[in-house]
């Protein structure tokens, strides 16, 4: 039968039973295994009908190709980010008319994969398509023991309830464990006890069992589960106290047993099993990240300039700065990840229409309305905090006033355009007082105090080019004059551009919303030689770094060092996948990932005199211990997927970012051809001066003797953020998405230095 013929769709029901547990009998997902038609769409003429559907594992999906040499087509569910539904997607925007809006949706894949824009035959067809996609990638993301068991028998492939050898390897790629094949041997001969050669019964739990049996969990268990086996509530209030290091109280011990535990026999008893101190140990409360900075946890009712916004530099480009694509899928993919402050390259564009792209390169270009549409649509999704756009014009003056048009008729009430109040403001206000707001960064006219006494009637004048926009030039070329239009002057409130020239000048003659942009060799060079001066300048205005012109590959500059002197919109290329990205998704990773991380009251306090550079005594001074214990690994991915055999060589490094006192990276030794269960315990000490600053990254690597080593995955966080204990680390992808199932296990500890 072939996958396009109903009949070959007998047997769904019992699949999903078998492998969707939670989804048994659902709708959405069963229209899914059925399949049918959707027209695939790649352009306003390339429109094809193709059919789509689910495979029987649940976690693969199927269509049809008109390729020759790839007539079958799938794409693990594993490799979506999310679905949009309706026109959300720069093709299906720019390809399909309005009217078509509900019959659309589009699959959005991990990295730089192109989205699938696709439309149904109706408004109904397409919400069942998005609603079941959306099940089975929930479902996929939360693999349960219960759901491995089944698929586990569901493996049996000549259905005679028995799973030999070569069924049990099968299965576990399935489910993506990498697992040596002479260990599954010795697991299965162990759980063989009927010495039949096959698992059948309760022998497939026991060889689940042996599969996921975790001596080092063991070992902590046992110490503390003092009541028949298990763990009382007061055991495990002992645990929190002396391990954890939490000041856990009898009541939250009771909220964990009965928030973890799987067993009900041992929660009706008030006690904690094996089993659900794993699952305790691998959810929220026993993970790195403290719970509490999952949400926003931090006063957000401070000006502005006191915090760090994530920040993005040349948005609209997908990959190098020369001849990439530009896309709206760039913004929205920035802003999903909550950057709170894009840049707009804006020029002159064909039918009167400004677009936005990298100027003087071969980079496409994409129109400006399109732009602020799809940041309209997509600033607040992650974050309610305020967008800053950051305009570089390079427009005539139609094209700007068109520019001004549009951003005031889209983006509506939520764009500032005049200051909040009745009076002339001497400070910013808080992202508190602008959530759901936009604000412009752009040239203005005249000051701010135009709107109180006026005298705010000047048309158009000529003002000097951006600072970034003349650093792009060639060598020896002078900054230009351009004409600004009253209209697009009159909606910069808040983030006016200016010229720097100097701290001193800025503190006598600079405006508190007058800011200055800076490329990062100025910016590096005053942070090593004026760094108070830098950190205060800091206090009461804005500043924006962004990456050198002669970074066409779209790399990045360490923004460390710019934070450490108080730095707020330290603009990154966020297409690029890099330590320097890992380390800004980390920064704002707390709070919420709500884009905005208060400062230091060091960098916050006018009467402060800290330099980073200079570890001298101050409230920024907390001598601080950190010990690190890298205890073991779980489920590595194979990094060469070509080689049928390839098993990982993995260690783990650990980095210390901060103040140049303060960096540090220390690494364990490789364990050979073991990336399902790997064992280190090796202890590390790193001495902290202002952890405040701090930021930690776990790197795990595959181990190569004669190149350079593979990256597997990395998790970053601030130590502010860091939980002490026994605690799971999740692992990233180069793209920052989740590796499933993969994770460290570390006993971390932050104590005063002696």
């Amino acid at each position: 039968l072939s996958p396009c013929d109903p009949k070959s769709h007998l047997n769904v029901e019992l699949i999903v039973y078998d492998l969707s547990p939670g989804l048994e009998g659902d709708a959405d997902l069963q229209f899914l295994l059925v399949g049918g038609e959707l027209v695939k769409i790649r352009s306003s003429s390339w429109k094809k009908n193709r059919f789509f559907k689910l495979q029987e594992d649940c976690k693969t999906f199927w269509h049809e190709s008109h390729k020759t040499f790839r007539r079958n087509q799938t794409f693990s569910i594993d490799d979506i980010d999310s679905v949009r539904r309706g026109r959300q997607s720069e093709g299906l925007n720019k390809h399909t008319e309005p009217t078509v809006e509900e019959k659309c949706f589009s699959i959005i894949f991990k990295g730089r994969k192109k989205n699938l824009d696709l439309m149904a035959a109706s408004g109904g067809e397409a919400k069942q398509w998005v609603n079941g996609l959306e099940k089975i990638i929930s479902n996929m993301r939360n693999l349960s023991p219960h759901w491995i068991i089944n698929c586990m028998r569901k493996a049996d492939k000549n259905g005679d309830d028995k799973m030999t050898l070569k069924e049990v390897k099968h299965f576990l790629r399935q489910i993506n464990v990498e697992v040596d094949d002479t260990y599954a041997e010795e697991i299965f001969k162990k759980s063989d006890k009927s010495n039949s050669g096959t698992l059948e019964g309760s022998e497939i739990k026991d060889f689940y069992n042996l599969l996921t049996h975790r001596e080092e969990v063991d070992v902590i268990f046992a110490k503390y589960a003092k009541t028949e086996g298990q763990m009382s509530v007061r055991d495990l209030q002992t645990f929190l106290l002396n391990e954890q290091r939490e000041p856990a109280t009898i009541e939250d011990a009771q909220k964990l047993i009965e928030k973890y535990e799987l067993d009900e026999k041992a929660k009706q008893n008030k006690r904690m099993s094996k089993d659900g101190f794993l699952m305790y140990l691998h959810q929220e409360d026993g993970s790195i990240l403290n719970p509490a900075h999952k949400h926003v946890y931090q006063d957000m009712h401070q000006p502005l300039n006191h915090y760090y916004i994530s920040s993005s530099h040349n948005t609209y480009l997908m990959e190098d700065q020369l001849k990439g694509p530009s896309s709206t899928e760039a913004y929205i993919k920035a802003l999903m990840k909550s950057c709170r402050c894009v840049e707009l390259d804006c020029w002159d564009g064909a039918n009167g229409e400004p677009v936005i792209f990298h100027g003087h390169t071969l980079t496409s270009k994409v129109i400006f309305r399109d732009v602020i549409k799809a940041i309209k649509d997509y600033a607040f999704k992650t974050s309610e905090y305020p967008v800053i756009l950051s305009l570089e014009n390079h427009c005539t003056l139609d094209q700007q006033k068109l520019m001004a048009h549009h951003l005031i008729s889209i983006l509506g009430d939520a764009l500032v355009t005049k200051p909040l109040g009745n009076k002339m403001p001497t400070n910013f206000p808080s992202p508190e007082e602008l959530k759901g707001k936009f604000l412009i960064k752009g040239k203005r006219l005249n000051k701010l105090e135009a709107f109180f006494n006026n005298n705010n009637t000047v048309e158009e004048d000529t003002v000097s080019e951006d600072d970034e926009a003349a650093d792009c030039k060639e060598n020896g070329q002078k900054k230009s004059k351009i004409k600004l239009a009253k209209q697009l002057s009159d909606i910069v409130i808040y983030c006016k551009s200016v010229h720097f020239n100097g701290f001193e000048h800025a503190k006598e003659n600079q405006e508190f919303y007058e800011m200055s942009s800076l490329k990062e060799s100025k910016a590096f060079n005053l942070a090593e030689t004026s760094a108070t001066a830098f950190t205060h300048h800091n206090m009461d205005k804005l500043s924006r770094i962004y990456p050198a012109g002669t970074r066409t590959d779209s790399s990045n500059y360490n923004p460390v060092p710019m934070w450490n002197v108080g730095c707020q919109i330290v603009a990154l290329n966020f297409q690029t996948a890099c330590k320097e990205m890992d380390l800004n998704q980390g920064r704002f990773l707390p709070n919420g990932f709500c884009g905005y991380i208060l400062k230091p009251e060091f960098q916050r306090n006018l009467s402060s005199q800290f330099d980073p550079n200079a570890l001298t005594n101050g409230p920024w001074l907390k001598r601080k211990t950190f010990h690190v214990m890298v205890i073991s690994a779980q489920q590595l991915p194979k990094i060469n997927k070509d080689k049928h055999k390839s098993i990982v060589d993995p260690l783990v490094r650990v980095e210390i970012h901060g103040v140049p006192g303060d960096i540090d990276s220390q690494e364990t030794r490789h364990i050979d051809n073991n990336g399902f269960n790997p064992m280190w315990n090796q202890r590390f000490e790193f001495e902290i001066h202002v952890p405040e600053l701090v930021m930690v990254r776990f790197v795990v690597e595959d181990y190569d003797s004669t190149s350079q080593n593979d990256h597997i995955g990395q998790y970053c966080l601030p130590l502010t953020s860091v939980q002490n204990g026994y605690r799971h680390i999740p692992l990233l992808t180069k793209r920052g998405d989740v590796i499933t199932s993969a994770g460290l296990f570390v006993h971390l500890m932050l104590i005063d230095a002696q």
